[in-house]
């Protein structure tokens, strides 16, 4: 990284908390090296407290961009410029260009989730998929899907902050999409259950899993799940959550965030430097491999 580093290296951050679990810096500094590009990633602990802030130093700065994750996605649009139509669509930020002083937000995603599915060989096209989650990553993921061709969604959520948020998707899903869309209280076990045995596909797409849930699973048992359904997971560390456990004992195909993690970031890479990111290398740096 030194010997990269030069006075027109352009910096590109990660605004997110907490966010020192991120693989993000070492794909995307190990993709710029790989390509010879002089940029650099660094990610910063921000959440909405210091978040406008941030994003006024992105600008002062000149960055050439960010990432947005937890907790900003869906509040970071307030102090953009301007907004991608799938971003103004989903409510949601992940990825930020600065162009010429305009900063305008995207997200990718949606597109990285449907990549990675395409990637190992899930086709959820025509299908029926229950998610479970409304924030930022899971926005994104439920409005793709159904853009995409996925059939019908059934969208679990606990009554919190966001149910208003997955209330909105849904109607924006039935009213601008050829899916089906229903919500859910998460609180509903037996309806719950109900919708995972119709799906082909049940994807966790909050941060249960994770610090400071790790351990923890969006399902109360293994008995929720059955050996020919298709599990994910939007977390990437831990590598194998609680569901992702369960689903392996179940003998589910299953595939945790990294995928996921590797195409938004291959989408966003492309915003930030017009180039495409090295997919094949970057599996095997970081090791990413399907069982």
């Amino acid at each position: 990284m030194a010997e990269r580093i030069t006075g027109h290296t352009e910096l590109i951050g990660l605004m997110a908390y907490p966010i020192r679990h991120s693989s993000s810096p070492a794909m995307h500094n190990e993709a710029f090296a790989y390509l010879g590009l002089d940029y650099a990633y660094l990610a910063f602990e921000v959440d909405n407290s210091t978040l406008e802030d941030a994003v006024k130093g992105l600008r002062a700065l000149k960055l050439a961009g960010s990432n947005v994750s937890m907790p900003n996605k869906t509040v970071v649009h307030q102090y953009l410029d301007e907004l991608s139509p799938a971003a103004e669509l989903c409510g949601a930020v992940n990825t930020i260009v600065n162009d010429n002083g305009k900063l305008i937000g995207h997200i990718t995603d949606g597109i990285g989730y449907m990549q990675s599915l395409k990637d190992y060989d899930i086709d959820v096209i025509g299908k029926k998929m229950t998610i479970i989650g409304a924030g930022g990553a899971a926005t994104a993921i439920q409005i793709q899907a159904a853009m995409d061709g996925v059939k019908e969604m059934s969208i679990f959520n606990i009554r919190d902050k966001f149910w208003d948020t997955a209330a909105e998707t849904v109607k924006k899903i039935n009213t601008k999409t050829g899916c089906k869309a229903v919500l859910y209280d998460l609180a509903d076990l037996d309806t719950l259950k109900r919708e995972i045995d119709d799906s082909y596909l049940f994807a966790n797409a909050t941060g249960v899993g994770m610090k400071p849930l790790e351990g923890k699973a969006v399902i109360p048992d293994k008995s929720f799940l059955r050996p020919d359904l298709i599990v994910t997971d939007t977390v990437y560390a831990p590598a194998e959550t609680e569901l992702l456990r369960m689903a392996k004992e179940v003998g589910c195909k299953n595939m945790n965030g990294f995928g996921m993690m590797l195409f938004q970031g291959a989408a966003a890479f492309q915003l930030w430097t017009g180039k495409e990111m090295p997919i094949k290398h970057m599996k095997e740096v970081l090791g990413i491999r399907y069982e």
